[in-house]
């Protein structure tokens, strides 16, 4: 069978196109249509902007859409410096930065949600929706300036997941986050089940919830987009609140849109809402506060290169303290950035302290410091005699104690570097101190950091609300010491007999349940308190992705030095060679309709002796 030349092109040709076609590489990365509504944000956007510009996607595939009104701050200014510097890097930039709004000005105060400035986001909202479409972008992305990604991968894995409305679960300091699992009947948020498992990340991956809002994209490449709106009026059968973020929840709900979260991994941080009794320097307290949250387990944040002058740093001081201290490893770099750059935050003046490094000891300079290890002494739970490292934070410890009794200072606070801050550290420090000083406390040492490990037993002081009577606690992260007191802990020759200094302290405020070990010292007399809630935490737990302890990794005391106590210190390699007489405490809990805390009526001795292990084991338990 012949085949004419006309039928010979068009199978080569056809042969030809599809060779080209299978060699063909497209573009992977979809375009994006940014949408920014900048209101009152001067204290945000320095660090908003520069994690926006630090995204790792394209942003040849990104168009800006800007609009920015009714400001009472320098909130124009700070855009528009930054778009003058970056609009040859986006594919495009759409923006109205206007003093007014074309609507009224409806809200004097910035905290304050109008009807009239409900209506004007779900129009702007509604505009920038549109012209996503008009674009024929790919993705529509409604981010607030007040989200924090200090994830720079966010951007690339939610236009990856294929879901017609997606938005990356966001931190805050409290179980608040931007999405909904539930809506009652009145259309606002319900609690279910189902939300706290997926903010504390029990449940991992990406939910399908009712609500998403401040940072969510919008796939218009999937048919269902076309069902999504802002506007109520556009919602056949609606007549609920007229709120953008319910609107759009609405739009999707009732066509069958679904809504995603993600909280696979750590994205950002996202500041609450303020609510009418507030104003905006709460916001300019929660925004220090995110950072500090945020540096735990991101690189600190900073202001925008361009924007710096928009910054304030806070003034520094000790807030009345002789003086504060800050205990740094030399070989841990990145603690001491991380503290000194949250102290900076805090507005804190602190002197750095190089702590002794256990891994730079040796047992000949242990000794010729008139070091001995207390006979019969091992960690509770780890079954083990002192380490250096522990020898090494003690002498660090003790290193300051010793300056404040040289240099005479009345009252100091100690850090060490692997903390965080309880929201608002220096108000709540500056309540402490009012408090402590209104009420005339006798105080030797004040915990703003500690493990409780007999907390049921605490009480009150008498007339406080932020103090309490401190019971066996480990941990050394910060706590308030005076003269008088850094004096009783020198005079207790700790060196003679030493064990951890977190076990020390204790024992110095005669609250140390191993007796043994208790009357080794036996002038307990350091007058001890806590402020509760605390206000210093572990930046991470014991198992903890990012979990470092210099202490507890470090080698065990040597034998020579562990001998060196006399005849019976062959006993300190561990309780697993001492025998603890285990006894079951005899508890009264007080009588129906009275208040107090449960006591323990058997002897101190015998109650002592037989619940240290027992607490080192319920304390590693619950970490």
């Amino acid at each position: 069978m012949k085949t004419s030349i006309g039928e010979f092109i068009t199978v080569g040709l056809c042969v030809f196109l599809f060779a080209s076609c299978t060699q063909a590489t497209f573009r992977d990365d979809p375009t994006v249509l940014v949408t920014l509504l900048v209101r009152n944000k001067a204290h945000t956007l320095p660090y908003f902007l520069k994690l926006f510009e630090e995204l790792d996607y394209p942003k040849n595939r990104l168009t800006l859409w800007i609009k920015s009104d009714q400001n009472q701050d320098q909130s124009l200014e700070i855009m528009n410096k930054w778009v003058s510097s970056v609009e040859k890097s986006y594919h495009h930039i759409y923006h109205e930065l206007t003093t007014t709004s074309p609507s009224a000005v409806d809200d004097k105060i910035p905290t304050n949600w109008t009807e009239e400035r409900f209506k004007h986001i779900i129009n702007l909202r509604e505009e920038a929706l549109d012209k996503g479409r008009e674009l024929w972008a790919d993705f529509v992305w409604f981010v607030d300036c007040d989200v924090f990604l200090t994830n720079n991968q966010t951007l690339k894995i939610m236009v990856n997941t294929n879901y017609p409305v997606v938005a990356p679960m966001l931190d805050t300091l409290s179980l608040y986050s931007n999405y909904w699992c539930g809506m009652g009947l009145d259309y606002y948020y319900r609690r279910t089940d189902e939300y706290k498992p997926i903010r504390e990340r029990e449940n991992k991956g990406c939910h399908r919830v009712i609500v998403v809002h401040s940072c969510f994209m919008v796939d218009l490449r999937q048919v269902e987009s076309q069902r999504l709106t802002f506007k109520p009026d556009k919602i056949n059968g609606y007549n609920g609140p007229h709120d953008d973020v319910i609107t759009f929840a609405i739009s999707g709900y009732w066509t069958d849109v679904p809504v995603y979260i993600c909280n696979q991994i750590k994205f950002g941080y996202l500041l609450s809402p303020l609510d009418e009794t507030m104003t905006i320097e709460d916001d300019y307290a929660q925004l220090t506060n995110i950072m500090l949250e945020a540096s735990v387990d991101f690189p600190t944040m900073s202001a925008h290169q361009q924007l710096t002058e928009f910054v304030t740093p806070p003034v520094k001081s000790t807030l009345g303290f002789d003086e504060i201290f800050l205990i740094n490893l030399e070989r841990r770099p990145e603690r001491r950035q991380r503290m000194e750059w949250s102290l900076n935050q805090l507005g804190l003046q602190h002197k750095l302290i190089n702590a002794v490094d256990g891994k730079s000891l040796n047992d000949s300079y242990v000794a010729s410091l008139g070091i001995r290890m207390l006979p019969n002494f091992a960690d509770p739970y780890h079954h083990r005699a002192m380490t250096m490292g522990e020898i090494g934070c003690f002498l660090s410890h003790y290193a300051i104690w010793q300056e404040i009794v040289d240099r005479q200072l009345s009252s100091s606070i100690i850090f060490e570097d692997d903390i965080r801050f309880e929201s608002n550290f220096v108000k709540k420090l500056a309540d402490l101190v009012n408090e402590v000083d209104r009420l005339k406390v006798d105080w030797d040492l004040i915990y703003l950091g500690r493990k409780r490990l007999k907390h049921e037993n605490e009480t009150w002081v008498e007339g406080s609300q932020l103090l309490v009577n401190v019971e066996y606690s480990y941990w050394t992260l910060s706590y308030i010491l005076s003269k008088r007191g850094a004096e009783k802990l020198i005079k207790g020759e700790p060196f003679g007999q030493l064990v951890p200094v977190d076990e020390y302290l204790p024992i110095m405020f005669d609250r140390h349940p191993e007796s043994r070990w208790r009357e080794a010292f036996p002038n307990r007399n350091l007058k001890a308190f806590s402020i509760a809630p605390l206000l210093v935490y572990p930046t991470h737990y014991t198992g903890e992705a990012g979990y470092i302890s210099d202490t507890e990794s470090s080698e065990i005391v040597p034998d020579s030095v562990r001998n060196a106590s006399g005849k019976d210190a062959k006993t300190g390699k561990g309780s697993k060679e001492i025998e603890i007489e285990v006894k079951t405490p005899k508890v009264e809990l007080p009588a129906l309709g009275e208040t107090g805390s449960v006591t323990d009526t058997t002897s101190a001795s015998s109650s002592s002796s037989s619940t240290i292990e027992e607490i080192g084991k319920e304390f590693h338990s619950e970490l």
